[in-house]
């Protein structure tokens, strides 16, 4: 179950991200964020 929340950040880091929604990397702001927390996840775990 997924779960509505709000965020700030750094207007050069959300250029990023819709940069990166523009090119096809992510679809939006949320599969964004949520691709990058699990992968930051992921990297915590090696």
């Amino acid at each position: 179950m997924k779960e509505r929340i709000t965020v700030t950040v750094d207007k050069d880091l959300l250029k990023w991200v819709d940069k990166n929604i523009d090119t096809k990397i992510f679809a939006n702001r949320s599969h964004a964020m949520e691709f990058l927390i699990k992968q930051k996840i992921l990297e915590e775990k090696k």
